[in-house]
């Protein structure tokens, strides 16, 4: 299904120079359609890029906040542990 869109002289223009980048880039022809089509792909990889940068973004307080993982993280072991020693513990006991 096609659309007929609306635009000024001054969009067409910018677009048949980007359609025309295109060709030269595949060496093929490039209607306004796939020109379009490559516009709307480069705006999300900008929007992509901007969200990757974002997660990419330094921590504020990281090694604190590292510090504080790591901490949590042997704590959380060492319960683990203990939980187990109990429970082998008693196995012995009814065991032996």
């Amino acid at each position: 299904m096609t659309t007929t869109i609306a635009v000024s002289d001054e969009v067409k223009e910018k677009l048949l120079k980007v359609a025309s980048q295109l060709q030269i880039r595949f060496g093929r022809r490039v209607d306004f359609d796939e020109a379009i089509r490559y516009l709307l792909s480069e705006r999300e990889m900008v929007k992509d890029q901007r969200l990757l940068e974002e997660a990419c973004r330094p921590v504020p307080d990281a090694d604190k906040v590292a510090r504080e993982t790591i901490d949590e993280l042997y704590r959380e072991r060492r319960l683990d542990e203990e939980r187990l020693e109990r429970k082998l513990g008693s196995r012995r006991k009814r065991s032996g």
